[in-house]
């Protein structure tokens, strides 16, 4: 097979996948038999397309192929024999009285598959890990290699996880529905966490040899796009996507020629994607228009904005990002948040006021050497960064710090 087009039927795969997953999982109601459909679906399609060519529309010569092959299944099973007549009539798109009384009990008005399979993936029996790995398989198509290279983890782990994940939520019986409303918000959280796990560690790589893995940020801002489309009343859902927009809009700044990390204040925000910030700050409106007390994701998006609308670093607004510190704090505590927060008033009142934080806070060497290099303690800084380098697994930002010990030392 040309390798053109071995690539096109493989992007046309991971943008249609999930989709087919989740029709195919309503259908069957079994994950595991679910992928295996789809997988014998993108089989028959790497047969078919180099001799015939690819469809005008592979995604719905895809979903078609997969449906026929869950209703072939479906016939097979003598168990559901007496219902062919429902499947066939729900292949077409018409639901079955059954379908659509489980549907009105949610007596909510989301009701799309892929939202269906996003809380099935994200649900509370599975561990973090879990859910990050099954995420990434089933919403994002990534596979259980490109998972562990992404996390740094062996193959044989991440398979682990996601076999053991399938099996929980099989013999859970966990329905293959949205929660219902009541529910929604606590549910909503961990799907919305998870997506932002993800694109964090596209980011801001935890350990290796990049500073930034740019295709993970990509598949956690496709998931966004495609929340806010399916739950366009959530307010988070929409600060969520726009915090990963106008963060990702600096990706092309964020790394030297060398592929070293590049600092907010030294970036060349001539290099900034100016569409990126223009869907983040619409989307942060959006997140305000629905919920005038903005949650977390909406609080950080509105601090990423700050410096989104600041043409140069020393333009910044200082003040604001204090105060929008302080809400986020009263509403989402952590030390990161306190940690932040420390640089914010550090830049805004002066590095004493900011080292005054941080000395309340434990343990951030590194947040600690660049205090204290502000603050013309040279000895004192170089140590912290040294000992920070000592703690990271990421082989740029240890370079990093270790090049910020240096410059304290001279």
């Amino acid at each position: 097979m040309p390798v053109d087009l071995h690539r096109r039927i493989d992007a046309v795969w991971r943008e249609e996948s999930p989709r087919i997953i989740a029709a195919l999982m309503r259908l069957v109601r079994n994950l595991d038999l679910a992928e295996e459909l789809a997988q014998d679906t993108l089989v028959t399609a790497l047969e078919r397309w180099p001799e015939g060519g690819v469809p005008d529309n592979p995604g719905a010569w895809l979903m078609a192929a997969a449906k026929n092959r869950a209703l072939d299944h479906l016939r097979r099973d003598a168990m559901l024999a007496r219902k062919h007549a429902q499947i066939a009539q729900e292949l077409d798109g018409v639901h079955d009285e059954l379908h659509a009384a489980r549907e009105a009990a949610l007596d909510d008005d989301i009701g799309d598959d892929l939202l269906r399979l996003i809380f099935v993936a994200c649900h509370p029996l599975l561990s973090r890990d879990a859910q990050v790995a099954l995420t990434l398989r089933l919403l994002c198509g990534l596979t259980t290699d490109e998972i562990a290279r992404a996390f740094l983890v062996p193959e044989a782990t991440v398979a682990q996880r996601i076999v053991r994940a399938k099996r929980t939520l099989g013999e859970a019986d966990v329905p293959f529905e949205v929660p219902r409303r009541d529910e929604l918000p606590d549910r909503l959280s961990a799907v919305l966490g998870v997506v932002y796990l993800v694109f964090n560690e596209g980011y801001s790589a935890t350990a290796g040899e990049d500073w930034m893995r740019p295709a993970l940020c990509a598949e956690a801002l496709r998931l966004g796009r495609l929340l806010v489309e399916l739950a366009p009343k959530e307010a988070e859902a929409f600060g969520l996507l726009a915090l990963m927009e106008l963060q990702a809009s600096r990706t092309a700044a964020r790394t030297g020629p060398d592929g070293a990390p590049v600092l907010l204040p030294d970036q060349d925000r001539s290099r900034w994607d100016h569409a990126a910030i223009e869907r983040g700050l619409e989307a942060l409106a959006r997140a305000l228009r629905l919920a005038p007390a903005p949650g977390p994701y909406a609080l950080q998006a509105a601090i990423a904005a700050c410096h989104a609308r600041a043409a140069r670093a020393e333009d910044t607004d200082w003040a604001r990002i204090v105060a929008l510190y302080d809400a986020l704090q009263a509403v989402a505590p952590s030390p990161v948040v306190a940690l932040n927060r420390a640089v914010a008033v550090s830049m805004h009142r002066g590095p004493a006021d900011g080292l005054a934080i941080v000395d309340a806070l434990a343990g951030e060497p590194a947040l600690r050497g660049y205090h204290l290099q502000r603050l013309g303690r040279g000895a004192e800084a170089r140590a912290e960064f040294v000992r920070a380098a000592g703690m990271t697994r990421n082989a740029r930002e240890r370079g990093l710090l270790l090049a910020r010990a240096e410059a304290a030392a001279g």
